[in-house]
């Protein structure tokens, strides 16, 4: 028998608002004496609000585990200098930095630097970097820092990033920057989750679906009948089965186990920046979530998108913009009024980070309601209607569509296996497509078609050879791979230094994945061949095929993979060899 989502909170003992907004006072424990109060059902300070900020070159930060508590059951957190997230670590571009790192946990842990350009060795992989930063040492990044804009940093160690490990880097340019906004904020969006990551993991594992509750119900059946008729209702069904697939799969983990975060506070708890009615507000938006896409939008205001990446493009106005794990937008507002909420809603729509614009304390706006859920559709599957359903193999013999799709691609013989489930001949190649849940809203909503890089490409050159690869999976298995393969059973991808290659990526599974390539930039192409716009970390919509020009001017070891926690953790993972 289906569970509705609100079932399955009250069959949890679970208050549901509570759930999804947490405690108004949640976040870090201030010493061992508050999680005893909370042990004991008293109220305890906590340190909210934002993270301190570090300027100048030199650094010490301290890793440890501290206790926190967002949903009134106290756990215990992976902290920088005590604080959910890390300090802002503010540069400025061309300066050498110093960065010791400590260890005062009992296990094993590391730094990466999101999209920093830096030497190999400092890039914070076990594994492929370095050793890692053994229980009680201090280890020393030192790097000059080549560029400007708005990054992050993250645990690369275990489960550490989902459980506190990261903080926002902010590097003023050089030469000053082309923007010049009357306050400065940063909004890093996460989400957090009381159980232990690994057990979580080992749940999608045993059920891949034991976290969503909008799996399709007899209702809905019922419902596709009176719209579409009996027969097509019956086909729709047994097109899902056939895939092993739900059109229900948004997201893995739901805001059943999450709770999201807007600085490390929860919805309750309403973060808040001051701003100046009629004055110009930089937002510099981070998506350091393990698991969530999250969809942007302060209703009332424009956004003027001005970087992504911590990349100038040229300014395009919109009302609302999804992201995901690893990427960063840089907005700007012009507030008028006294309040505005920013709304950061999951792609589920299971729950919503949230925080508050305001010209004085203690002012907020309404929070609206969360968007309905739209479910994977045939664009999500690269079939415009239900007669075109070419577009996955291992499903029968089905006639083809034209929507934007290129010719057909090659599949290597390792995604021919049990650990993938299906697999796009003709995936669609539009770059104009919001993704499901955001087409037709009533909304302008930002693609990536919309950005353009100022200055264009780096590299003028034409690419010497191209690549393509396919993100694979097993849903029901909960297994995730490239071309077929984990990472467990593949080799290093060999890039030649200093050559110029274009790398094709298709997305054969039902979710998007936002991949990410360590050490060198991806600058995206349309389906045309010409530049759009220059990023670090790059969404795969289902059944999508991206291409994207790669530089190999970094010798060295990188990380390349899907920056969902899970989804990397599983098999999503590959070394690329620079030499």
């Amino acid at each position: 028998m289906q569970r509705s989502y609100q079932d399955a909170l009250r069959g949890a003992g679970i208050d549901r608002r509570r759930f999804v907004q947490g405690l108004a006072a949640g976040g870090v424990l201030l010493g061992l004496p508050a999680l005893a109060a909370q042990a004991q059902g008293r109220p305890s300070a906590t340190a909210t609000g934002g993270a301190a900020e570090l300027r100048g070159t030199e650094f010490d930060l301290v890793i440890a585990e501290t206790p926190v508590n967002f949903t009134g059951q106290a756990r215990m957190a992976t902290t920088v200098n005590g604080s959910l997230p890390g300090p802002t670590l503010r540069w400025r571009e061309g300066d050498t930095v110093t960065i010791r790192v400590t260890n005062r946990m009992s296990s094993m842990t590391a730094i990466h630097w999101h999209g920093m350009l830096v030497p190999y060795q400092m890039d914070g992989v076990p594994g492929l970097s370095f050793a890692g930063i053994a229980p009680g040492q201090t280890f020393v990044y030192r790097f000059q820092v080549r560029q400007s804009g708005t990054f992050w940093y993250h645990s690369h160690a275990g489960m550490q990033e989902q459980t506190g490990l990261y903080g926002a880097i902010v590097v003023e340019p050089a030469q000053g920057s082309r923007v010049q906004p009357d306050s400065d904020h940063v909004v890093l969006l996460s989400d957090w989750m009381d159980a232990d990551p690994m057990r979580v993991l080992a749940k999608l594992k045993a059920d891949s679906g034991f976290d969503n509750y909008h799996e399709p119900t007899a209702g809905d059946f019922f419902e596709d009948v009176r719209r579409s008729g009996l027969r097509a209702a019956l086909d729709k069904r047994a097109m899902w089965q056939r895939m092993r697939m739900s059109w229900g799969d948004l997201a893995d983990i739901s805001g059943a186990t999450l709770t999201y975060l807007a600085n490390g506070v929860t919805p309750a708890g309403n973060w808040t920046a001051p701003v100046n009615p009629g004055k110009v507000a930089r937002l510099r938006f981070i998506n350091g979530a393990g698991n969530t896409f999250y969809d942007v939008r302060i209703p009332g205001l424009k956004l003027t998108v001005v970087s992504t990446d911590g990349q100038e493009v040229e300014p395009v106005t919109v009302d609302e913009f999804r992201f995901g794990p690893g990427e960063t937008y840089d907005v700007l507002v012009r507030p008028t009024d006294d309040a505005y909420t920013i709304f950061a809603q999951s792609m589920d729509r299971t729950g919503y980070a949230r925080g508050t614009l305001a010209a004085r304390p203690g002012s907020s706006a309404p929070v609206p309601p969360m968007d309905a859920r739209q479910n994977l559709s045939m664009l999500d599957m690269g079939m415009a209607s239900m007669s075109g359903m070419s577009g996955m193999s291992g499903m029968g013999s089905m006639p083809g569509m034209n929507m934007g799709s290129s010719p057909a691609v090659r599949h290597a013989p390792t995604e021919y296996g049990p650990g993938v489930d299906a697999r796009v001949d003709s995936p669609r190649t539009n770059l104009d497509d919001p993704g499901v849940g955001l087409r037709g809203n009533g909304r302008r909503v930002l693609t990536l078609a919309d950005l353009h890089t100022l200055g264009g490409a780096l590299d003028k050159r034409e690419p010497g050879r191209s690549v393509e690869f396919h993100l694979t999976g097993n849903m029901a298995r909960y297994v995730w791979s490239i071309d077929g393969v984990t990472f467990g059973d593949s080799t290093p991808v060999l890039f030649h230094h200093g050559e110029r290659l274009r790398v094709t990526l298709v997305n054969d599974t039902m979710m998007t994945h936002p991949m990410h390539m360590h050490g060198l930039w991806s600058e995206v192409e349309d389906a045309k061949g010409q530049f759009l716009v220059r990023k670090h970390t790059i969404p795969v919509q289902p059944a999508q095929q991206i291409s994207y020009l790669v530089t190999a001017d970094a010798v060295g070891r990188w990380a390349w993979h899907c920056h969902m926690m899970m989804h990397m953790d599983s098999g999503m993972f590959r070394e690329i060899l620079v030499a």
